[in-house]
């Protein structure tokens, strides 16, 4: 399964057979209180910044979210989607909770974006897949519905199918939906990993749609994070994960070297040209 994003100039595409795609997560205001002031000042020159140094770090897809409390995000996403895309050529996933965001955003975005995110409540569905067909846009469908989060993988899995075919009935293509397997903290449930490495290997043997997460989520609360987000995505690469949502100065490495050992980095080409790269970098 093969989805495809563009920017202004360039196609990226997200594949179930291929290597992994890192989206950047770092434009985001939770804990970044800079980014805050700046975006708040209608200043982007810090979220730019932010752009640049994950394209270099290895990411090949940006996640923008300007989401703080006060915020009017129907105005501000677009206008930092229109600043960012003005400095860099990636494509975009464009990250709000609030459905007059997104469209707005979709109104003046090059390319072909990742929506992040529908779910299966009803009133998401209804709000965001009819734009997402509009705009010839791809999107995220996180596996919580109406009744909550479910701790059950094989009811995630139907949640994930009824997105999917909400979606085909109006015309999106099967490819173009992305599956959020939900990774919770697995300080608050011993069993929380288990449960999405299961529903993301579901989704993948069931459905054979790309699949994302969020890299960090599972360890909330917890000393050696780092370590601990490194060794839940290698499992989640290898039970089906495609495109993780990550900071890519952390995670790059790892992903190179797990692509390298599935035999999707052909005479390791990539692995040694990261390499290179992050020790130019250094000097």
């Amino acid at each position: 399964m093969k989805t495809i994003l563009k920017s202004k100039s360039q196609e990226l595409v997200i594949d179930t057979e291929g290597p992994v795609v890192i989206i950047g997560e770092s434009i985001n205001p939770t804990r970044r209180k800079k980014l805050v002031e700046t975006l708040s000042q209608h200043n982007f020159e810090f979220a730019i910044q932010l752009a640049k140094s994950q394209i270099d770090a290895g990411a090949d897809v940006l996640d923008v979210n300007v989401g703080y409390p006060g915020v009017d995000d129907a105005a501000l996403l677009p206008e930092t989607v229109k600043a960012i895309q003005q400095e860099v050529d990636v494509p975009l996933c464009i990250d709000s909770p609030n459905p007059r965001a997104i469209e707005s955003t979709l109104k003046v975005i090059d390319g072909k974006c990742l929506i992040n995110s529908v779910n299966g409540e009803e009133k998401s569905l209804e709000a965001i897949l009819p734009m997402a067909k509009e705009y010839d846009a791809a999107v995220i469908g996180l596996v919580m519905d109406d009744d909550g989060i479910t701790h059950d993988p094989e009811k995630r899995l139907k949640i994930a199918e009824k997105i999917l075919n909400r979606a085909v009935k109006l015309g999106i293509k099967e490819e173009d939906v992305v599956i959020d397997p939900l990774a919770m903290a697995v300080s608050a449930d011993p069993n929380a990993c288990l449960i999405t490495l299961e529903t993301i290997k579901l989704v993948h043997d069931k459905l054979g749609l790309n699949i994302t997460q969020g890299a960090s989520n599972i360890s909330f609360g917890l000393p050696n994070r780092e370590e601990l987000n490194m060794a839940h995505m290698v499992l989640s690469i290898w039970n089906g994960l495609t495109c993780p949502i990550a900071n890519p100065n952390k995670i790059t490495t790892m992903i190179r070297a797990a692509d390298l050992i599935r035999a999707r980095d052909d005479f390791a080409l990539r692995f040694t040209e990261h390499y290179y790269s992050m020790e130019a970098m250094k000097s």
